[in-house]
């Protein structure tokens, strides 16, 4: 990421003393062809003697590096006949025993006795003993080395008290003699042989006044910090530069969207907001009062709108809709909001007809299920401009739709629509007005991330009269408690869902368990109530017969798999049951749960595992403590990784950055996010000569990687 001179960025490695053509050819295979890519190549963690636990204060379940030197090596058979190689580990104060079960002859050719190594690994107990299993290792001196060597070795730094740097290596690289330690004494050679010369990017006002490290300086103390103050400035500074270049796009993306995308002006509320406020029957919350204004100021600001709507399921994000919506018609224009289920399609053009209608207004549904008979009619009441609001799903992006006056589009869950699906509707009019919507709460430091060009809007209050969700963690030995429990509920007059998960694409092990209880229900544990089954295989008309028959009070008890996640609103449902939920993610649950709790009564949640360990207890657990949606991402996040928030990934631990993390770092964002957009604001084009720098930088570097990000 750094300009350096002399060639430096294409020099061949095979310039690199104890680089051969064979290790050159096996390092280009893994990236690394240049020395400029060995600078770039940064350290996964260090070795700090200062910060090692010793084998004698090892407690279970820790996560810990420490060293010591092998004292025994044997291969040996497990009790079912397979080969396994075991390692005993001394440091003075007790012994580790290190086991691997796979890949036992390649481990026993690396590792010998008299090895000095650093393994890293979760520790265990067996006997009395402490272990690891299939630990992650670096060798700081092997067995067979010559007492004398020239140069410093990774054992001296660890015996004087030094930071050792540990890199990433590959299976292929260990085959060629590149090990972290071999590969360390070539960075080092090449920073000798080769040094940077680097063009700092960043105008002195800017390092002088955020702190940083110089970049020179910086590259040298990620690769050979002196001590563990430098290391963390030299950390740091490119944490810095990551997220300050992020931002930067945003900034200068959100710049650029305002000064050119001219959309049309709102001039007025009229009659149809109006008249939508006085028929609510119920009080909006402050929450909501202020997104509409927030949103309304947008309209009026003949600027193409780019917000950002997030609020916890169940918060009113769809009421706030609509008064966008009826502002559209009030200034002549159409409005259309695009889900991504036939589902929640029809959720919300049922919900917008009821208050929408008796404004006088024509609300069209548009899905790929529909006759064409009705499509047609629909199609061409947009057209020429009859139906004023169209609600479906992608089905509305096909090339036959067309509208007359298309001014606002509203996109209800955007996740869960692709870049190209979401523009194909934005291209159905010339700069539209854009109102992205989400049920599942994002940290803010996430959503600074990955819509930092956005205008964020958040609905954190939940509408008055409602009652928290109980919400209980049980084995599935207490699902005969919880059965007898819907029984009470629906003696009382109200409904319970029953939900499965879904594996696979395919759905083939899902519907079987879903069919199965629900068979099971109907015959021999729910007889006396009305159960009703609904699945992804099921037709459109199908799922939604049975939908419209469980909103009815038809159905007492609708068992499914996750096709009721999203969008479905019957505020007489009391009772969610999600069976196996060691097998969803916190966020899916946590919008399972929100399809109760919807109307006055006191609902239940209960979430039934069969067996609970690792991540699924903190995330059940988590449920079980929070109905904080919010707080539940938060954690989701650190549990899961934050995504890609650049690129195509939503989710794992590549978040589109080498050294930052979005949820660890968020001082650092909030300080490199202010400092890019003060930037833009004073230079929107880059073109003072001091910003030359940051220019070339950030095009050579930066642009090209961020285009994925085009489309919020």
């Amino acid at each position: 990421m750094s300009m350096l001179r002399m060639n430096s960025d294409s020099t061949p490695l095979t310039f690199v003393k104890g680089v051969g053509p064979e290790k050159a050819r096996v390092l280009e295979a893994e990236g690394l062809g240049s020395v400029r890519d060995l600078y770039e190549y940064f350290p996964r963690r260090y070795l700090d003697r200062s910060r090692l636990k010793s084998i004698g204060s090892l407690a279970e379940g820790e996560l810990v590096t420490v060293v010591g030197t092998v004292s025994r090596a044997e291969k040996e058979r497990s009790s079912s006949g397979k080969a396994l190689f075991r390692v005993w580990l001394s440091d003075g104060t007790g012994n580790l025993v290190l086991t691997w079960f796979r890949g036992a002859v390649y481990f026993s050719k690396m590792v010998r006795p008299g090895d000095l190594l650093a393994v890293h690994g979760k520790v265990g107990f067996f006997c009395g003993h402490a272990q690891m299993q299939h630990p992650d290792f670096d060798r700081l001196q092997d067995a067979s080395a010559e007492s004398g060597a020239k140069g410093v070795s990774d054992a001296d730094l660890f015996h004087t008290g030094g930071i050792i740097p540990l890199y990433p290596v590959t299976d292929a690289m260990k085959k060629a003699g590149l090990d972290s330690r071999r590969l360390r004494a070539i960075i080092l050679r090449a920073m000798e042989s080769h040094p940077a010369f680097i063009d700092e990017h960043l105008p002195d006002s800017i390092i002088a006044s955020h702190g940083l490290l110089e970049i020179n300086l910086a590259y040298r103390q990620i690769h050979c910090p002196v001590s563990s103050e430098m290391l963390e400035r030299a950390v740091h500074r490119f944490k810095w530069n990551e997220l300050f270049y992020a931002q930067l796009f945003f900034a200068l993306r959100y710049h650029a969207q305002k000064k050119n995308n001219a959309a049309v002006r709102f001039e007025r509320s009229g009659d149809k907001t109006a008249l939508l406020y006085s028929l609510l029957p119920f009080s909006m919350t402050d929450a909501q009062k202020q997104a509409v204004r927030e949103i309304y100021r947008d309209l009026r600001s003949g600027s193409q709108m780019n917000r950002l709507l997030q609020g916890d399921v169940g918060s009113g994000k769809t009421l706030v809709a609509m008064f966008s919506m009826a502002l559209a018609v009030d200034n002549g224009l159409q409005a259309a909001i695009m889900a991504p289920t036939e589902i929640l399609a029809f959720q919300h053009w049922l919900g917008i007809r009821k208050y929408c209608e008796p404004l006088g207004l024509r609300v069209g549904l548009l899905t790929g299920s529909q006759k064409k008979k009705e499509r047609d009619v629909i199609l061409s009441g947009l057209e020429d401009g009859s139906y004023d609001l169209a609600v479906g799903t992608h089905a509305m992006i096909e090339e036959r739709v067309r509208f007359k006056r298309l001014g606002l589009i509203i996109i209800d869950e955007q996740h869960r629509f692709g870049v190209l699906q979401r523009k194909a509707l934005q291209d159905k009019s010339v700069n539209p007005h854009v109102l992205l919507m989400t049920a599942t709460p994002i940290p803010r430091t996430l959503c600074m991330g990955a819509f930092g060009d956005l205008d964020v809007t958040l609905i954190d209050e939940l509408p008055g009269g409602r009652k928290a969700i109980v919400t209980r963690l049980c084995h599935e030995n207490s699902k005969p408690r919880v059965l007898e429990l819907i029984r009470k509920e629906v003696a009382a007059g109200r409904q319970a869902y029953i939900v499965y998960p879904l594996v696979d694409e395919s759905e083939k092990i899902d519907l079987k368990a879903a069919t199965d209880s629900y068979l099971q229900l109907q015959k021999d544990l729910l007889p006396e109530l009305r159960i009703g089954l609904v699945h992804g295989r099921m037709k459109p008309a199908e799922k939604e017969l049975i939908m419209d028959r469980f909103r009815q009070g038809d159905v007492d008890v609708l068992v499914g798999t996750t096709v009721i996640e999203v969008g479905v609103d019957v505020p007489n449902a009391t009772v969610m049951v999600i069976e196996h939920a060691e097998r969803f993610g916190l966020a899916q649950l946590h919008q399972l749960r929100g399809r109760v709790g919807r109307g006055p009564e006191q609902s239940y949640c209960y979430l039934l595992y069969s067996r609970l360990g690792g991540d699924a207890a903190e995330r059940l657990r988590a449920m079980e403590a929070s109905t904080d949606g919010f707080r539940l991402s938060e954690i989701d996040a650190r549990i899961r990784g934050t995504g890609n928030v650049l690129g195509k990934e939503q989710s794992g631990m590549v978040s589109g950055f080498s050294m930052a993390d979005l949820n660890r770092d968020s001082e650092i964002l909030d300080v490199a996010r202010d400092a890019a957009f003060r930037l833009v604001d004073d230079d929107p084009q880059l073109r003072n000569p001091l910003h030359r720098g940051i220019r070339n930088y950030y095009t050579t570097h930066y642009h090209e990687k961020f285009s994925l990000a085009d489309i919020g």
